[in-house]
């Protein structure tokens, strides 16, 4: 259930067996020579797309924009502040909670404490005001992190590397470079002093190894996830609001 494809008699009919909706939170910030500047964001909505077809869930249109500040010095990276997107997490939530829903999954494919803690803060805003609302945030990279085991190799690997190529390989592999595909590659940093210069510090945007992604290990990492996202959407319609 594809909201942004749905019309109006679609969701009507629809809401009466399903009270769920999952809204992917995504991001504009460079992921290396390789990746695009939306991979947060196409990955969030394939999660959100792949748990629908194993049970019932209305998938939310994403929110392409988030709250990046490690990678504001590069260029195509957009932020909007943590204001803005408690507003929108807010906003959005109690837009759909009028139309019936009752459960949500906010979902961040951008692994930002920053933003994740605007979500959250939003979240418990909403908790307030939607009595009979729960809520769930999930950022895919915790999903994974405990779950990947046998399937990514390099340790540490998190930005523009092994699993965001694998999963974009699997997803979209039209919007890979292949031919520009980074060596493995770290980041400096200065804490516990700010900087203003960001990409003097991490120049290349990418923490891991982007060689080591395989369309193959990209399907195997969506299924994770999208079983992952089943059963929590199965556990939220069974709850009782907390």
């Amino acid at each position: 259930m594809i909201l942004e494809e749905m019309t109006t008699v679609e969701v009507e009919a629809a809401l009466k067996s399903c009270r769920s909706v999952f809204i992917p939170f995504g991001v504009m910030e460079a992921h290396g020579p390789h990746l695009p500047l939306s991979t947060d964001t196409i990955q969030a909505y394939d999660a959100g797309k792949r748990a629908a077809q194993l049970v019932p869930l209305f998938v939310a249109p994403p929110i392409p924009y988030g709250y990046c500040r490690s990678l504001g010095g590069h260029d195509g990276t957009i932020s909007i502040s943590a204001e803005t997107l408690r507003s929108l997490v807010r906003d959005i939530v109690q837009s759909l909670y009028q139309t019936g829903l009752r459960n949500f999954i906010l979902y961040s494919g951008h692994a930002s404490a920053l933003q994740m803690a605007a979500i959250e803060e939003a979240a418990e805003r909403v908790l307030r005001s939607c009595p009979d609302a729960n809520v769930a945030i999930v950022l895919e990279y915790d999903v994974l992190l405990k779950r990947m085991a046998g399937i990514i190799e390099t340790p540490g690997d998190m930005h523009g590397g092994e699993i965001e190529t694998s999963r974009l390989m699997s997803i979209c592999p039209e919007l890979v470079r292949n031919d520009l595909l980074p060596e493995e590659s770290g980041r400096e940093s200065p804490k516990p002093l700010l900087v203003r210069d960001v990409k003097r510090y991490w120049p290349s945007s990418v923490l891991g190894a982007p060689r080591k992604g395989t369309p193959e290990k990209g399907e195997r990492l969506g299924k994770i996830i999208a079983e992952y996202l089943a059963d929590l959407v199965k556990r939220m319609e069974a709850f009782e609001p907390h």
